[in-house]
């Protein structure tokens, strides 16, 4: 493989791995930011246990994604040094904002919300979480105007070639930003969403004492699912628009179809124009039909919690059949997100800024025995956090409301001194 190749595996593997922290990270935040209102409003034990449980989850995840983040901010420099040379200016400003948003303020606020526990006025405390929630979406509004200037490169001039910023409020206003922002946060949702009804449908199956526990967290999953997969479709179909602009034959056209657009892309941009992979085909039939059936599952559950679906009068074997199929459908959204972020970013190429900066231009030029061995360690980098993630997860999932870390002394017990100083 050529220095190219390699440089651009690397960074896919990279962005990907992240990725897939944040959209989890995003769809569980909004949520434990509900159970803490309704603990600050009713006072009620059980709230209070369904926000330490889920948020302990939420802390988890953020960790592991916040160390990927580091790793896939440092490729930039490393291996992108033509794409930091030419656009810098234009791409580092919404990253640069981002950075500011996440690691100052995001995680300012989130370590006041863990260690402020029991320590704050409850009002204070629920503020801080969705202070979280908030910078949360705006690091992730900035990071899509970076990669919506990537796609579209609108609000710049370039002089000397290096582009530089010359309407701030187009770059702001990208449709590819703003619509892949508004596809990107039902997803995020979605997502969070789905966890929750696995997490949920393995207890059952397991036969929890904490029936309502349980119940009460699969209810408000199973109806921010439903509505975040109403918008996830309609704004998934708009941003493909957005995407392709009429270039749907290169999805699927003939090759005399595929020839032609070739062309007149060619003859607006140069050769080697946007023009997606044949392997790349399957990825937005699987997106619509993933998309489909959640939402036909989530309004599915929907009506059957109304209808009492749980409940023990119901077929045992219907119930654990169900049960099985949400616990076992738990990683599929996440395939879902990285044939989005295939679809996105492959086939933008061979442009990294689209019309006016090809691939090639932006790699540095480093050795392919560099780039392979940074590689290799990254590789297993992230596929250590990504087991580590996924197995501290299932293990605080497993134990249940039981034994919680957050809000305790750190090893799962309660701090009865402080309990007494936070009670209002």
């Amino acid at each position: 493989m050529s220095v190219l190749d390699l440089s651009r595996l690397q960074f896919a593997l990279t962005a990907s791995f992240h990725f897939l922290f944040v959209v989890l990270t995003l769809g569980l935040a909004p949520i434990v930011a509900f159970f803490q209102t309704r603990w600050a409003v009713t006072g009620k034990e059980v709230h209070e246990r369904l926000t330490r449980f889920w948020g302990q989850l939420y802390i988890v995840n953020y960790a592991m994604g916040i160390v990927v983040g580091l790793a896939m901010e440092f490729q930039f420099g490393l291996h992108w040094s033509g794409l930091m040379t030419f656009a810098g200016e234009v791409f580092g400003a919404p990253l640069a904002t981002e950075t500011l948003v996440a690691f100052f303020l995001e995680s300012t606020f989130l370590g006041m919300w863990i260690f402020g526990w029991r320590r704050l006025n409850r009002w204070v405390h629920t503020t801080l979480i969705w202070l979280v929630v908030l910078t949360a979406y705006l690091s992730a509004f900035w990071v899509m105007v970076a990669n919506g200037f990537l796609q579209d490169p609108v609000g710049h001039v370039v002089e000397d070639g290096v582009a530089r910023i010359d309407d701030f409020g187009a770059l702001l206003t990208n449709p590819q930003a703003v619509g892949a922002l508004l596809h990107i946060v039902p997803v995020c949702l979605l997502t969070g969403s789905v966890v929750m009804v696995g997490i949920c449908s393995w207890h059952f199956l397991r036969g929890t004492p904490d029936v309502d526990f349980f119940r009460r967290s699969l209810r408000v999953a199973v109806v921010v699912g439903a509505v975040a997969a109403t918008f996830a479709i309609a704004f998934g179909f708009e941003q493909f628009g957005y995407l392709t602009e009429g270039k749907e034959l290169a999805l699927g056209g003939s090759a005399a179809e595929r020839a032609d657009f070739q062309a007149e892309m060619e003859a607006l941009h140069g050769p080697g124009d946007w023009l997606p992979p044949t392997w790349i085909s399957f990825a937005w039939p699987l997106m619509e039909i993933s998309g489909t059936m959640y939402g036909l599952v989530f309004y599915g559950l929907l009506f059957f919690l109304i209808k009492n679906a749980f409940d023990r009068t119901r077929p045992a074997w219907l119930r654990r059949f169900w049960q099985r199929f949400y616990v076992w459908t738990v990683p599929w959204p996440f395939v879902v997100v990285a044939c989005g972020w295939l679809i996105r970013e492959v086939g933008r190429q061979p442009w990294v800024v689209y019309g006016e900066l090809t691939t090639a231009e932006a790699v540095s030029g480093h050795e392919a025995g560099t780039v392979l061995t940074s590689l290799v360690l990254f590789g297993l980098l992230f596929a250590t956090l990504a087991a580590l993630d996924w197995w501290l997860i299932a293990r605080l999932a497993r134990r249940g409301p039981h034994d919680l870390v957050l809000g305790s002394d750190g090893i799962g017990r309660e701090e009865p001194e402080l309990v007494l100083m936070g009670r209002d």
